[in-house]
């Protein structure tokens, strides 16, 4: 039940998340122009001075801009791929009746919950929401929304805070439960060799979520107690704000508070991926009808991208100045965390190879996100060396590499996820047609809406500009025929058209839960112990408790009347015979 409140309630904020990434493509596609149709009603809801006569200001510019990255990440993306999936799937992989600690549980996600509606409430404060990034970046973040007519707690940045602390609770609260549901609530027989893949991908995700959050949740109250408790954790002597001088003890540092923001900041993005390897793992053996190539290799992957994902965080501060000695241990350590990750890659493609691959929703999902999330990986190499960054930090290039492993790469696996394990969840089948109708848009727009984007940042463009960089020095270069300011117009068209896409989707997944297709416990013929559940899972999720005999893709094993055999099947006498050898014949 977690699981499906997690699950839903981080898909509405998804959508509410690409809804305010829409209007920004509105005002970078047409700056200053009136937004048709709705433009008049927005400052109804989000106050006087966000769109006046339907048309942007800045401030609401940059609202949207930090608010659509906060809301994505830790309110969308985290809570369906760990939170969601984690909860549901994960106890019946592993055999277990429930998490370990239900009551805990149920205050993760009471915790994120609050920390949600903070986050909503404070598009309606005076001031607006944060306007200082999703990555809150002082001494910006600490002065914003201060000042006469501003209370210095209720305003938006402040609430930004303060919805992240509880944000942050939420999924310390969950990685405990995960952690040592995984290590003390495994069926009989379930030895860590025989784990789903998924499971280890779970596992190493609750390890980075609970040693990297703390700092940040402590660097988060550090920001909180400069805004309101007249604290310098973070900002520096001598600020002058407006033509005055500030009155505080100063002897802060700025970027001791980047170093603790992106010590959370990068594990967070193996936090998005790994579940969606996870996802994708399950899903191609399934269709593909033979074992994940590599299991170990797999694995042992995961473990080292768990470990080197702490000590490579500086790659995003460059241009901070580091030294030479710095900047080449991090990009080492960059360099070194992409090879597990093209180890997973190539598992996957070559998992492929030989099967009898069918073409099913999830596999169309799971498929579309291997190349996606090669673009993604490949266009982050430049961003390791330094050199390279100095040019392309902060234009379009890094937004489109991060989205290309977020957008089109984790949520991809979620999508496949969704259409994948929804039988297990209802008893009924998302429509395959309509799934189809969602899948070939949605892909092809991500693809428009962001490979013009390393054009334009390879021109310099950049990412937070309000006016679009109409502006720009470089804006009369032209790339396949536009220039990089001209690209804004074919990417917003098509972000709008995949937005419109996402309505079979919506109209599918709630029409499926009363009127899909029946199935059986076991509708895609799939091997791991959550198939050995009744559809949907009763209280305590297994009628008999399930033992494991032996590992999660035994499919298309020799002699067998089915392709596939499941976990809890006892192996045969048969199996245990090795073959004889044949004896050589005397050469006379």
């Amino acid at each position: 039940m977690i699981g499906i409140q997690y699950g839903l309630c981080g898909l509405v904020f998804l959508l509410f998340g690409f809804c305010l990434m829409m209007l920004m493509r509105w005002q970078l596609a047409y700056p200053g122009q009136a937004l048709p149709v709705i433009g008049k009603w927005l400052p109804y809801f989000f106050g006087p001075n966000t769109m006046p006569d339907g048309k942007m200001t800045p401030e609401f510019y940059n609202s949207l801009g930090a608010m659509h990255g906060t809301i994505m990440i830790f309110m969308g993306v985290v809570p369906v791929a760990f939170a969601a999936f984690g909860n549901f799937v994960v106890p019946l992989q592993i055999g277990a009746p429930d998490m370990t600690f239900p009551k805990v549980n149920a205050a993760s996600f009471w915790a994120f919950g609050v920390g949600g509606v903070v986050m909503l409430i404070s598009f309606f404060v005076p001031g607006g929401a944060a306007q200082s990034g999703w990555t809150s970046y002082v001494p910006l973040a600490a002065i914003s929304n201060r000042g006469p007519g501003l209370n210095p707690f209720f305003n938006g940045q402040t609430l930004w805070l303060v919805g992240f602390i509880f944000l942050i609770t939420s999924s310390l609260l969950g990685a405990i439960n995960f952690i040592t549901t995984i290590i003390q609530l495994r069926a009989k027989g379930l030895t860590w060799m025989r784990l789903p893949f998924f499971v280890w991908a779970q596992f190493v995700t609750a390890f980075l979520l609970l040693l990297a959050f703390p700092p940040l949740e402590s660097a988060i109250i550090m920001q909180l107690m400069d805004r309101v408790a007249a604290t310098s954790f973070f900002l520096p002597s001598g600020l002058i704000v407006n033509g005055v001088k500030m009155d505080i003890s100063g002897g802060g540092s700025p970027l001791l508070w980047q170093h603790l923001f992106w010590f959370l900041g990068h594990p967070e993005v193996y936090v998005l991926i790994l579940p969606a390897f996870g996802i994708v793992g399950e899903i191609l053996a399934n269709n593909s009808r033979k074992p994940l190539w590599g299991y170990k290799s797999l694995v042992f992957s995961v473990l080292v991208i768990g470990f080197l994902s702490f000590v490579v965080w500086a790659h995003h501060m460059w241009l901070t100045g580091m030294g030479t000695t710095v900047s080449a241990f991090f990009q080492t350590t960059t360099l070194l965390i992409s090879i597990p990750s093209v180890i997973i890659l190539s598992a996957f493609f070559i998992s492929l190879w030989g099967g009898s691959i069918r073409f099913n929703v999830p596999m169309l999902f799971a498929t579309a996100f291997l190349p996606m999330f090669g673009i993604g990986g490949l266009t982050g190499i430049p961003l390791a060396f330094n050199s390279a960054d100095l040019y392309l930090h902060d234009t379009y290039y890094v937004i489109a590499h991060f989205h290309y492993i977020v957008a089109p790469g984790t949520l991809f696996g979620l999508f496949a996820g969704i259409y994948y394990w929804f039988p297990k969840a209802t008893g009924r089948a998302m429509n395959e047609f309509w799934g189809k109708v969602h899948f070939w848009p949605s892909l092809i727009c991500m693809n428009v809406i962001f490979l013009p984007m390393f054009l334009q940042g390879m021109l310099g463009m950049h990412r937070r500009w309000y006016d679009g960089g109409q502006g720009w020095t470089l804006s009369g270069e032209h790339i396949w025929g536009l220039s990089g300011f001209q690209w804004n117009t074919p990417i917003s068209w098509a972000a709008w058209i995949m937005g419109l896409a996402q309505i079979p989707f919506i109209i599918n997944f709630f029409w499926s839960i009363k009127h899909g297709e029946k199935v059986n416990d076991n509708p895609w013929e799939a091997t791991t112990l959550e198939w050995t559940s009744p559809s949907p899972p009763p209280h305590g999720n297994f009628v008999t408790t399930p033992v494991a005999y032996r590992g999660p893709y035994e499919y298309s094993l020799p002699g067998r009347e089915r392709d596939f055999t499941m976990q809890n099947e006892p192996v045969e006498p048969t199996e245990r015979t090795r073959r004889k050898t044949v004896e050589q014949p005397a050469l006379v």
